[in-house]
């Protein structure tokens, strides 16, 4: 019976822990806002802003969460890179007139990285008297991935069909190669895409820092010498330095609103979700509040 399709997102928390993860997060970001709260009604005093609490609160839920993720799809796609050697050698097998049932008994005895323990347990499970088909479809809903969904479908079309299986587990093994072939030159490609995302975000902190230390530093100069000689000397020139702050706070939310915007960019080039963002997005966050409200204490521009 064909397993119901799920959406990415369920897909997404069915690796490993990616619930417990999850929740984490969400406990984490939602006592950084409580105590935001917390200080915007002077019951917790802290010299932090609103601004720095959302940055903290957005790091604690993207940071475990988003690394987690990344993770387990970095597992993933280990036990992806060993399956063609693992179909190599059950066609081998297969070659010398075993069933796919034997073959895949046979060839569990080898070394296939973090994909062993897999494949183990389909031999296992066919020791005990488990269809082949049917240890292989429970061998694909334990991975789930696309690459090896579509190998063991083909694999049991082609064992039902009562082909030649070896032949067809050595075509489907030089695809599986051919993609990570493929996945290689992707990411040499994405690589230079995801180093110009952070070198801009590096550039655009600099811009904001040198902004704010130069250009309202020096706006905020001039509104106080005006203010001294009256005015401007009856010439009109004013200059309204209660909005310097105002500035300043707009400056580090545009930092915010990149580090979050360019992260899941960065994810979705790298592997095409948004979930792999998260990470980037947590990494760049970080680097936007240390820069701006650690290394130079808040720019002394949000009071």
């Amino acid at each position: 019976m064909a397993n119901k399709e799920r959406t990415p997102f369920e897909k997404m928390m069915a690796l490993g822990r990616a619930k417990e993860v999850l929740m984490i997060s969400i406990a984490i970001a939602a006592v950084l806002i409580f105590i935001m709260i917390l200080n915007a009604l002077d019951a917790a005093p802290i010299p932090l802003e609103p601004i720095d609490w959302a940055m903290l609160a957005t790091m604690g839920f993207m940071g475990p969460f988003g690394i987690y993720v990344n993770r387990k799809q970095t597992e993933i796609e280990k036990i992806e890179r060993k399956l063609p050697f693992f179909l190599r050698d059950v066609a081998e097998a297969g070659r010398f007139g075993m069933t796919l049932a034997d073959a895949i008994v046979v060839s569990a005895s080898g070394r296939y990285g973090k994909l062993t323990p897999e494949i183990q347990k389909m031999a296992a499970q066919i020791s005990w008297g488990v269809p082949a088909s049917q240890a292989l479809n429970n061998f694909a809903s334990r991975i789930d991935t696309p690459l090896v969904n579509r190998v063991v479908a083909i694999i049991i079309k082609a064992n039902d069909a009562g082909g030649n299986v070896a032949d067809v587990l050595t075509l489907v093994s030089q695809d599986a190669k051919e993609v990570h072939l493929s996945e290689d030159e992707q990411k040499i490609a994405m690589t230079s895409y995801l180093a110009v995302i952070y070198i801009s975000f590096a550039v655009f902190i600099v811009v904001i820092i040198i902004l704010n230390t130069q250009f309202l530093a020096q706006m905020g100069e001039a509104g106080e010498h005006l203010e001294a000689q009256g005015g401007g000397g009856g010439g009109g020139a004013e200059i309204r330095t209660e909005n310097i702050p105002v500035i300043g706070f707009i400056f580090t939310l545009a930092v915010f609103a990149h580090a979050i915007g360019d992260g899941i960019v960065a994810g979705v080039l790298q592997t095409g979700k948004i979930a792999s963002g998260m990470q980037h997005s947590f990494i760049l966050t970080v680097m936007g509040f240390f820069a701006l409200r650690v290394l130079y204490g808040g720019l002394e521009l949000m009071g």
